[in-house]
């Protein structure tokens, strides 16, 4: 029965029907998936690293990009926030409201543990894009074990 359970909940979330989904309504007339790379390797054990492109308009007029990445499971519990690869501060700090100053690839990294720090169990998560308070898209990721 708990198998059902969980198979019903992945769709309702996939089809948006859940209040607050990771999966509700994006902006209009933007192509939000090509911002938002899928993490390599897939499935993984470990740990992966998850692309994502900051776009000119994000930095227009000189602003920085604000943008946080963070991992959730499939009952849409908050899990983890990946941290950044070559980041100008140095690497290893979360992803969550960093700036961006210029445009182009950028990279993340999760060592597949929760915010405790306990390593996750096998199965679905998903990672979340938000750029300047903007969902930007939602990708999955599978960790194994």
């Amino acid at each position: 029965m708990r198998r059902v359970f969980g198979v019903g909940v992945v769709l309702l979330l996939a089809l948006g029907l859940l209040p607050g989904s990771l999966f509700g309504q994006r902006s209009p007339g933007r192509d939000h998936g090509s911002q938002l790379g899928q993490n390599y390797p897939n499935p993984f054990n470990p740990e992966s690293t998850i692309p994502f492109t900051v776009l000119e308009e994000d930095v227009a007029g000189g602003r920085p990009a604000v943008v946080t990445l963070r991992i959730f499971n499939v009952l849409q519990q908050f899990v983890a926030v990946p941290t950044a690869l070559d980041y100008p501060l140095g690497d290893g700090i979360p992803v969550e409201n960093l700036q961006y100053g210029s445009p182009g690839l950028k990279e993340a990294y999760w060592n597949g543990k929760d915010r405790t720090g306990r390593s996750v169990a096998s199965g679905v998560y998903y990672y979340q894009l938000i750029v300047n308070g903007e969902r930007r898209g939602v990708k999955k990721m599978v960790v194994t074990k």
